[in-house]
């Protein structure tokens, strides 16, 4: 049981304080509710650009890091279709310096050309290695809007394309700050050795000033329930051919998620899971072969992902996946498999709340979710899936004509086009 208390700031701000007087250290970290999912079609990227300019400098703090590392903290981010999550660690008696740094870029970051022109060049550059000159790398790109025609799940955190990005201009950044950074849009969790009564001392001292800001209302296209099978062929340079497999299933606030994340378990989760158990062990037919959930805010995607051994072909592949799962759709699981597969979550839920940050970073989500207690519920209702009801996810789940296919080709001989033509077959 994760024990934390809640207040609120006059300005809006959500806090939660989770005090650990066991460690010598202390978490601060600040969850924005904007994601790659907010933004405009014709400017992605904006969320993840952000994440790199709210490290550039704000009005009153040239160097965000060099004070923080002074006080021996470290800080670091990340950028999801969903959220936005800056956090920082640093010895309890130095948390103020951590206050004082992130008031500081939520009250006004230091818009500036130079600024812009720098993080606008790291984060093209980090699209061009990590996923345009990285084997397997674009994989996303072309998975997302092969699944989401509506949704703006359909395109990747780092941007639809690099051009989003390189044009961006000032005024579309400031913009965007406006729109999502301010108090009424986060949640602050201070975490560690220090207690509730100085933890709210200096949330005040320190947030309280800033101006609230406007409630950011989201209000976005639905995914139309997918009634086709879909397929898009890529052919690359890549050592060896893969298979990437999405469904669509619930959110993460949704009732069925627990069911629909055992599912995964069941069929893909570690070497003893029906998918890796067949295909990688028994029938060689690959060498590696994954299955898990996107937990996504908004109704999101199992993936099953492998790469096949050298001269296995790819439609006897994908066939052998789908006889899996329509085994398991048409029989179930035992009690003795479900115990397995529950213990298995069980365990990274206590190895999870192990470390302070996740800690912290978890109770910020479950707060974005609606209730910071859901936090201590996890394990209840992991236990309560039943056997009829993960029966019931898996056939809506792993209908054929609810799954997109991405078939990664492994170059097979010169003059081959770089990529095949999209097709949607009845299932």
């Amino acid at each position: 049981m994760i024990q934390f208390e809640e207040f609120t700031l006059d300005n809006g701000l959500r806090c939660i304080v989770h005090e650990d007087l066991t460690t010598p250290m202390a978490v601060l970290n600040v969850l924005y509710d904007v994601g790659s999912r907010d933004e405009d079609e014709n400017h992605t990227g904006f969320a993840h650009l952000f994440e790199h300019l709210m490290f550039s400098g704000s009005v009153n703090i040239p160097s965000y890091d060099e004070p923080l590392q002074r006080v021996g903290g470290e800080n670091n981010a990340f950028t999801s279709p969903d959220i936005t999550n800056y956090y920082l660690t640093v010895p309890a008696q130095n948390i103020e310096t951590g206050f004082w740094l992130e008031s500081d870029r939520m009250l006004g970051l230091a818009f500036s050309e130079k600024g812009l022109e720098v993080q606008r060049k790291v984060v093209v550059e980090e699209f061009k290695q990590n996923y345009l000159n990285q084997p397997y790398g674009d994989v996303w790109l072309k998975l997302r809007p092969l699944v989401y025609q509506q949704h703006p799940y359909k395109w990747a955190t780092i941007g639809k394309e690099v051009a989003h990005i390189e044009n961006a201009v000032m005024d579309d950044v400031r913009n965007f700050f406006d729109k999502h950074y301010s108090p009424i849009n986060a949640i602050l969790v201070v975490a560690g050795n220090i207690t509730v009564a100085k933890a709210k001392e200096l949330a005040e001292k320190w947030f309280g000033p800033i101006p609230s800001g406007v409630k950011y209302e989201r209000n976005l296209p639905v995914e139309p329930k997918q009634t086709k099978a879909r397929r898009l062929d890529v052919y690359a340079d890549v050592p060896l051919s893969a298979l990437y497999k999405a469904y669509h299933m619930p959110a993460r606030t949704d009732k069925d998620y627990h069911a629909a994340d055992l599912v995964s378990d069941i069929l893909g989760r570690g070497k003893s899971s029906r998918l890796y158990n067949k295909l990688v062990k028994e029938d060689k037919l690959l060498n590696s072969i994954s299955a898990s959930v996107m937990g996504s805010m908004e109704p999101g995607l199992l993936i099953i992902q492998g790469k096949l051994n050298a001269g296995v072909d790819i439609e006897v592949a994908n066939k052998a996946i789908e006889e899996i799962n329509a085994e398991f759709m048409a029989n179930g699981i035992s009690e003795e498999e479900l115990t397995k597969v529950k213990n298995q979550a069980e365990t990274s839920l206590v190895f999870s709340e192990i470390e302070l940050l996740n800690r912290a970073m978890s109770l910020a989500y479950f707060k974005l979710m609606g209730d910071a207690n859901l936090i201590n519920q996890e394990s209840a209702n992991v236990q309560a899936v039943t056997a009829d009801a993960l029966l019931q996810q898996a056939r809506t789940i792993l209908d054929p004509k609810n799954c997109s296919t991405l078939y990664y080709h492994a170059q097979p001989k010169l003059g081959m086009p770089a990529e095949a033509e999209e097709s949607e077959a009845e299932a």
